[in-house]
């Protein structure tokens, strides 16, 4: 049986990994999962990565299918995800209900983690830009503690590292410890849809079209809203 080889951003980790690993016991079929940055794996796969399967944002997938990396007709919608706010479990909850509101307790927290933006994470380039437009981000970057996905990004909440955090919920769910506290308010409010692709260069085409089938089975609908996806084949 082929392994197919997956290169995927972590906004949609949770769920690739489950039914990735639910293909493999009813195919029989190994999973080659790989988790990173939507602009690490741009490059990566711009660059000439060998893969099956390619699941980035919507925009960058639809960069790369221009350059003819994909097989025709394969792309596919995955879900959505918000960026949220996420504190540490059990901490006291600042009031985020308005931009307002959400910039004074960014300014009032003692850390804030973000995914550092150099790294090529969505969420942290999306934030950045926020705070510029805020006019608060050279105050926020003194005392950012920053990421380089955003699970680590939850993961420093969690740990007492950063007062307050902000990534895609998504991912912030599956990271005991973390709470999310709830989505970017008002015109703040940012959300990325996720991607699947067929590369062009794979040598599995059929098994691997068979794992975005799998993925995007209307009767998994449930689980990727549980775990902070909006699915976009319901």
């Amino acid at each position: 049986m082929p392994t197919i080889k997956v290169l995927s951003a972590g906004a949609v980790q949770s769920m690739v990994e489950a039914l990735g690993r639910e293909f493999e016991r009813g195919s029989g079929n190994k999973v080659d999962l790989t988790f990173n940055t939507a602009g690490w794996l741009h490059d990566r796969v711009k660059n000439g990565e060998a893969a099956d399967v390619v699941i980035l944002s919507e925009s960058i997938i639809a960069a790369l299918d221009r350059l003819g990396l994909f097989v025709p007709g394969s792309i596919v919608n995955l879900g959505r995800t918000v960026t949220g706010v996420a504190i540490r479990e059990g901490a006291p909850a600042p009031d985020i209900s308005t931009p307002a509101a959400f910039k004074e307790a960014l300014l009032n927290a003692k850390t804030v983690s973000y995914t550092d933006p150099k790294a090529g994470g969505s969420g942290g380039i999306m934030f950045t830009a926020m705070l510029e437009k805020l006019g608060i981000a050279d105050a926020i970057a003194k005392k950012a503690v920053l990421g380089q996905r955003g699970a680590e990004v939850a993961q420093l909440v969690a740990d007492g590292k950063a007062e307050l955090g902000t990534t895609f919920i998504s991912e912030v769910l599956p990271v005991k410890g973390a709470k999310v506290l709830g989505p970017l308010p008002g015109e703040l409010h940012t959300a990325n849809t996720y991607t699947a692709a067929v590369h062009a260069g794979s040598a599995n085409r059929a098994t691997a079209e068979a794992l975005l089938r799998a993925l995007t089975d209307p009767a998994t609908g449930d689980r990727w809203v549980a775990a902070g996806l909006e699915p976009a084949f319901r």
